[in-house]
């Protein structure tokens, strides 16, 4: 091979790599990864809690973090669930299509007018239902994109919250004049403004993922409703989405 063609050849692969990287994220939407700098509790244990208030309130906002991000995980994995099951429905439905078409040309085949119409109306009804199948398993999923989303910021503001936490310990250490050995405080700000850019960022796009899943939900809801009024009955599935009903309050008379 010519040293030309190695050159178009190697500026193809580049250019390949490079757009697969843009089509993921790029490195810059890889996963958080734990922090690199601690600072460890031991340096400032002497020092009474009421001097470092800073540390116990980033130490707080760092636990509730934590228990966001567990439920996060918890939520993404109870969807998968609901996704199977919707899933699940939405075969069912599809057979109900093909038993309908098969007893509309039975009906046919009879010539009974009864018989033809009542299975002309069956598939329509079928169809509706598995209309509804569809547009609720596309509900699910988006729901579940949704999700990640969600999970990826609750990891993102996790860390955010442990840098800061991490800050907020370094800086009663510094300001008592406390230097441990190998302890670079300046890395520590850098640390902490690196973090909250990500959490930022992961924070940004969870409104618009959230609207994604809402039109979903809308579509499902539309075919639904109309899947009901065929059938004759409400199907009452689980909707996630779902505005909670706040508590009740005041007394009744």
């Amino acid at each position: 091979m010519g040293a030309l063609s190695k050159i178009l050849v190697i500026a193809v692969l580049a250019g390949s790599a490079f757009a697969g990287s843009l089509a993921c994220g790029g490195a810059s939407d890889s996963p958080p990864v734990p922090l690199a700098r601690h600072f460890d509790d031991m340096y400032i244990a002497a020092i009474p809690p009421a001097q470092k208030p800073s540390v116990v309130q980033s130490q707080q906002d760092w636990s509730v973090a934590r228990m966001e991000n567990a439920k996060a995980e918890a939520d993404l994995n109870e969807s998968a669930t609901q996704l199977s099951i919707a899933q699940n429905d939405q075969k069912r439905a599809r057979l109900d299509i093909d038993s309908t078409v098969s007893a509309k040309k039975s009906a046919e085949a009879s010539a009974d007018t009864n018989r033809m119409n009542d299975a002309t109306k069956n598939l329509h009804t079928a169809e509706d239902v598995a209309k509804a199948a569809d547009a609720r398993v596309k509900y699910i999923e988006a729901y579940r994109n949704y999700l990640k989303v969600v999970l990826r910021y609750t990891q993102e503001n996790m860390y955010w919250r442990e840098a800061q936490y991490e800050l907020a310990k370094a800086q009663v250490g510094q300001n008592n004049n406390i230097a441990p050995k190998g302890v670079a405080y300046d890395q520590f700000p850098k640390q902490e403004q690196e973090r909250s850019k990500r959490a930022t960022a992961a924070k940004g796009r969870v409104d618009s993922e959230k609207s994604r899943a809402m039109s979903a939900r809308e579509n499902w809801m539309r075919a639904q409703e109309t899947a009901d009024r065929e059938t004759g009955r409400p199907a009452n599935f689980p909707d996630p989405l779902a505005t909670k009903p706040g508590p009740v309050t005041g007394s009744s008379q």
